[in-house]
């Protein structure tokens, strides 16, 4: 189990330090893009549960696995907000009626 937490602590100090040197303009980028990659961390917190045999051991896999979806579902979230951002701006359904309209009483369209 030492070796575990000492793997945990481990990874956890060199996220930290990777990720507060990447510049903000790039960071959502780059987690979009890495949120394929993460569902192996997923992978890898339900081994981490289940080849344990004590209690603390797979309590602490568990954690991992909720800590782990929790990351894939969020950078999903935030990759189709990012992407609406950038997508074509549709005009409201009110305005597309309004316009077709007042074409048809000009007769410029039929």
């Amino acid at each position: 189990m030492l070796d575990n937490l000492i793997i945990f602590v481990l990874a956890a100090f060199l996220g930290t330090e990777i990720l507060s040197r990447v510049p903000q303009t790039l960071h959502t980028p780059l987690m979009s893009g890495a949120n394929a990659i993460s569902g192996i961390t997923v992978v890898g917190a339900l081994v981490a549960a289940g080849m344990t045999q004590g209690p603390w051991s797979t309590w602490l896999g568990f954690g991992a696995l909720v800590v782990a979806t929790i990351n894939v579902v969020g950078g999903f979230l935030v990759t189709d907000r990012m992407l609406k951002m950038f997508g074509r701006k549709q005009a409201p359904p009110s305005q597309v009626d309004a316009s077709s309209a007042a074409q048809r009483t000009d007769g410029t369209a039929s």
